[in-house]
């Protein structure tokens, strides 16, 4: 004890090899070195070869890596060899001195130990489920069929027991499974999006929608068709979507500030933000109209400034950006209807437009546009910028087809069109700062 203390822990070395100053702790070491280095004695020799070592340990080493595929310790029961006698042991325990007592009910293969049954049966429940593609477990209220029988259970809790048992700590939100909750509270609270599409900039709070990205958008891939027209969709929410709302007629989105109904709830959302709170979230960058819906911005982009016509009249060779436009025109125009009559006095007009700003202009004298160049005022902001264009610009855009001349309005192109080229005496005009230029 008092030996292992000074030379251990006080560093302690009293031997003193007498051939060089090489200090040891203990005399059998200093006798070992004076053997091995300056006798050069090399007394543990190897009994596959002829090589010799100066040391126990040396040889040790050498035989577990020069060697090492010896195998001198062998089974008397089933004559498999091992290198050592501890892995000797331990396979006579599990193979033939103990039942094996861990049964594989889908193979029948036996374990010894309880850790490689749940090994094995792992690997086999996922090579079955997942390469194979066996479902053997079937739910008894519907006919969906699960590869495992913790998710049947998992389906019956949530689908058909209507069992939402994880509870969102920052919301009312209620999950069905505790993986459902923690994607919830990562993705809706944290705002966390980390899966990435390799082919576009968008990120996606869940994995499964990236998929979902990527096949239908990227791949094109439209996997549902209806059964009752010949359309095609990306996802299965869509298809039924559609069946529902075009096929079905189902509207179940009823608007609680008016009458109106709609077929699916963002719809309805968007109806309330953009018509009951008068919210206009989507500028045009071209000009400075706002509009509620993303949609009416695009549709205006696109006939306004790109200047896209696609509806044109089966009557007249007349086109038009808006599929309403189309039908106000041949309402009006070819049809000649008149369906809104002003109760203030006799006049009939083809659109409700025109009847409101008859109204304002004439029974109730209003002029709300003033010039900022003159001190000119008009019932309706047309006339103010048609004023503002052809009296104090000076433009003339309405060019003649026939002759070289051009003119400030459209009506004045009109009439000299029809009283000079066509000989026309019957056509009458206004004044047009106050009449509608169309």
């Amino acid at each position: 004890m008092i030996a292992h203390r000074d030379t251990i822990h006080n560093e302690q070395k009293d031997y003193v090899c007498d051939k060089c100053e090489k200090k040891f702790e203990f005399r059998s070491h200093l006798s070992r070195h004076q053997i091995s280095v300056h006798k050069g004695r090399k007394d543990f020799a190897c009994d596959k070869r002829e090589k010799k070592f100066l040391k126990k340990s040396n040889l040790f080493t050498h035989q577990k890596l020069v060697h090492k595929d010896c195998k001198d310790f062998t089974c008397n029961k089933c004559e498999r060899k091992f290198e050592n006698k501890s892995t000797l042991l331990k396979h006579k325990k599990i193979f033939h001195e103990v039942f094996r007592d861990y049964l594989c009910e889908q193979c029948a293969k036996r374990f010894g130990n309880k850790r490689n049954l749940l090994k094995h049966s792992d690997l086999f429940r996922h090579k079955e489920t997942i390469h194979d593609g066996c479902k053997n477990f079937a739910c008894d209220n519907c006919e969906k069929k699960f590869g495992r029988k913790s998710n049947l259970l998992s389906h019956q809790r949530t689908v058909h027991e209507n069992r939402k048992d994880y509870a969102c700590h920052k919301c009312d939100k209620k999950c069905g499974q505790k993986t459902h909750l923690l994607s919830h509270i990562t993705t809706v609270h944290e705002g966390r999006k980390d899966y990435a599409c390799d082919r576009c900039e968008k990120k996606f709070g869940y994995k499964s929608h990236l998929l979902l990205h990527q096949k239908t958008v990227h791949d094109g891939r439209k996997d549902y068709i209806c059964d009752q027209c010949d359309s095609k969709f990306g996802l299965k929410s869509t298809l039924l979507k559609h069946q529902k709302t075009v096929h079905e007629g189902r509207k179940d989105y009823p608007c609680d500030k008016c009458e109106k109904k709609f077929g699916e709830r963002g719809n309805l959302i968007k109806h309330q933000k953009a018509v009951h709170e008068g919210r206009k979230d989507y500028a045009c960058k071209d000009c400075e109209k706002k509009f509620g819906l993303k949609s009416d911005l695009l549709l205006h982009q696109k006939r306004v400034h790109d200047g896209h016509k696609d509806y044109a009249c089966d009557k007249c060779k007349k086109k038009f950006g808006y599929k309403l436009d189309l039908l106000k025109h041949q309402r009006t125009v070819h049809e000649g209807r008149k369906d809104f009559a002003c109760d203030k006095c006799e006049k009939k007009f083809g659109d409700r437009s025109n009847l409101f700003r008859h109204q304002i202009t004439v029974h109730d004298n209003r002029k709300d546009f003033a010039c900022e160049n003159c001190d000119k005022r008009f019932g309706y902001k047309k006339g103010l910028l048609i004023h503002q264009r052809t009296v104090h610009e000076g433009r003339k855009d309405y060019a003649c087809d026939i002759c070289e001349k051009k003119f400030g309005y459209k009506s004045y192109l009109r009439r000299h069109q029809n009283t000079v080229h066509e000989g026309r005496k019957d056509y009458v005009i206004k004044d047009n700062c106050e009449k509608n230029d169309d």
